[in-house]
């Protein structure tokens, strides 16, 4: 699924990435800055979290509840040194509970994603529109 969109529909974006993911790991892949956390709050919105929404760029993840008592996963991989680190937080755990992981910077845990993960690519347009690829 291609899909372009700006802020101004980002919520319907984020509608269609819930209703059509299959999975609830999702897999953010785009260069720094093309709006992966800004999408990511939106879906968090989506999903009923009024939690405060941030990158977890230095705690590698953040949890958010939902109205509905659900929880969220957010992870950002950014600056994660080696493998070992993710297995120290226990990132199986995270992945194999049922609840939604929203994943920044899969790229550098990619041996360690579960292998039922919806990937979606971000670019940034010139205009200021996003483009997204969607691998349910």
């Amino acid at each position: 699924m291609n899909e372009n969109y700006s802020l101004l529909n980002i919520n319907q974006v984020a509608k269609d990435i819930i209703k059509y993911s299959e999975h609830k790991v999702l897999l953010f892949h785009g260069e720094m800055g093309a709006g992966k956390t800004t999408l990511i709050k939106e879906i968090c919105k989506e999903l009923g979290s009024d939690d405060s929404i941030s990158s977890p760029t230095f705690s590698i993840v953040n949890e958010y509840i939902t109205l509905k008592n659900d929880t969220i996963y957010h992870f950002d991989f950014y600056r994660i040194n080696s493998v070992e680190e993710a297995y120290n937080i226990g990132i199986e755990d995270y992945f194999f509970s049922g609840h939604w992981n929203l994943i920044e910077w899969p790229e550098n845990i990619s041996n360690l994603l579960p292998p039922n993960s919806t990937k979606i690519e971000m670019n940034k347009n010139q205009n200021g529109t996003r483009t997204l690829n969607i691998v349910f």
